[in-house]
């Protein structure tokens, strides 16, 4: 059974192998091929390499070409500076003042110079891999894009003192998301992830009027050009995810904070599958190979038939090899 078949089986809640492992890497895998974070982020060449060589090294189901928050806010504009091997660090806000947001111009996928780099890292991974492992594009949700273009202490004021602004800006900034999405597929990807870790900051209501309609747009692309969408929000979300399974994804991460049996159980039947969510950096980071093999066949146990395997987030920086193989040995022994 290669990657790709497990993942279908799985989320028709088929019989497989062993669960599918969905941890994201980004700076692990930079380092794991001995690369600076600069050259990870900016050429799709080294992020292939990358995602190619832990998908070998770590018994992956998926290679992804998630790297940063800011290939659409680059390409709108947004000063973003790459020091050469740590995270980039963005210089100003783009719209610092409400007004600003009349002279965004917006940027077809294919003609920004971060959004194409991206199209391409998919094109070639998809040349690598074919339809034996899924690849994985990534948007931004509007909302998350909303708070790198204007911060999140910003956004979060707009909600109040002028949310019908906030929408609008909203309703421009998801068709990046919605052309993003679509070119991605279009390039080879599998699966669409889409980041929104501004939603787990926020009300359940105000999930629902600020964000959740913008996920459920992009989703609705995505799966209308025949790709199965994720979506991933860092954080405490439990107050939300009754509303994270109407968003449309096909999956969805749950941090390490999250009640994983309780949203399983939220998802089930006929809802998405769930994703995680044992801590990444007690147990992936610095935990022992047992303690992490003993994380993993707890969340499988809460998951349910459906569940993904993966840390709450982003594999750390550093992540002992040991503790890697270990996820990938105690899956094998779940079978």
């Amino acid at each position: 059974m290669n990657p790709l078949e497990r993942v279908r089986r799985r989320l028709r809640g088929e019989p497989v192998d062993r669960p599918p492992n969905f941890d994201i890497y980004m700076q692990r895998a930079a380092h794991h091929v001995g690369r600076p974070l600069a050259r990870y982020y900016l050429d799709h060449r080294v992020l292939v390499e990358a995602n190619l060589a832990v998908l070998e090294a770590f018994d992956l189901d998926i290679v992804q070409t998630i790297s940063d928050p800011y290939r659409e806010a680059s390409d709108l504009g947004l000063d973003v500076e790459w020091p050469e091997d740590s995270l980039p660090v963005r210089r100003s806000l783009l719209l610092r003042e409400p007004e600003d947001a009349e002279r965004l111009s917006l940027v077809a996928p294919e003609d920004g110079r971060r959004m194409s780099d991206r199209l391409d890292a998919v094109r070639l991974l998809r040349e690598k891999v074919g339809d034996d492992v899924p690849v994985m594009g990534w948007v931004e949700g509007a909302f998350a894009l909303a708070a790198d273009l204007r911060g999140d202490t910003n956004v979060l004021l707009d909600i109040h003192d002028r949310p019908e602004w906030l929408k609008g800006l909203l309703d421009r900034l998801v068709e990046i998301g919605v052309a993003f999405a679509r070119a991605q597929v279009a390039a080879g990807a599998h699966v669409i992830g889409l980041g929104d870790s501004m939603g787990s900051l926020v009300s359940p209501k105000q999930y629902r009027e600020f964000v959740l309609p913008h996920e459920q747009r992009v989703f609705a692309a995505v799966k209308e050009a025949g790709a199965i969408p994720r979506l991933h929000i860092c954080g405490n979300t439990n107050r939300i995810v009754p509303d994270m399974a109407r968003s449309g994804a096909a999956i969805v991460d749950l941090d390490w904070m999250v009640d994983l049996r309780r949203a399983a159980e939220a998802f089930s039947p006929h809802g998405p599958a769930p994703c995680g969510n044992f801590d990444p950096v007690a147990v992936m980071l610095q935990g022992t190979p047992e303690e992490v093999e003993q994380a993993v066949r707890a969340c499988s146990a809460a998951g349910g038939p459906r569940h993904f395997s993966a840390a709450g987030c982003e594999v750390p920086d550093r992540t002992p090899e040991r503790n890697l193989l270990a996820h990938a040995r105690a899956l094998r022994q779940i079978g």
